[in-house]
């Protein structure tokens, strides 16, 4: 079917790559591994359901030190979840996970969801980085640092 209407990205291109940098320096800092997965409507009831099944999908559970992080947007659903790995999770606990949701979301509900994933980028870094710091003899990227874009 054609349209004569384009779709307004939720990202603009100068956003994404903001968001794609951001990924790629907190990951000069650890070992760990932040994915962004961005699609129209969430098929859950429950995002961090969603999450999940977005995260074994792509595979994020097999980083070596199992420390990779999803944050999930379903924009025309107004829904996000964070889904950290096993042992990131460790580390951090539901604490943290339920600080960082609060803090993206008043970004998100001032309508600045690029400065909010950015900020949220920024924070688990940090976590990631205190516990699982990088070496430069040993680590690797892992996962690509690219927004994932779904339906």
């Amino acid at each position: 079917m054609f349209s004569l209407f384009k779709k307004k990205p939720f990202f603009t291109d100068e956003e994404q790559h903001q968001i794609v940098s951001a990924i790629a320096s907190a990951e000069k800092q650890t070992s760990g591994e932040i994915r962004v997965y961005v699609e129209s409507r969430c098929r859950f009831v429950d995002p961090l359901d969603r999450a999940a099944e977005a995260f074994y999908a792509l595979k994020m559970d097999k980083t070596e030190a199992r420390n990779a992080v999803l944050v999930y947007v379903a924009t025309k659903d107004k829904q996000l979840a964070l889904f950290g790995d096993k042992g990131i999770h460790e580390k951090v606990g539901d604490k943290f996970w339920n600080e960082e949701v609060k803090l993206i979301l008043s970004h998100f509900n001032k309508e600045n969801y690029s400065e909010g994933v950015i900020t949220i980028i920024n924070e688990i870094g940090e976590a990631l980085k205190s516990y699982f710091p990088y070496d430069k003899g040993t680590d690797k990227n892992e996962l690509p640092d690219d927004i994932v874009f779904g339906r």
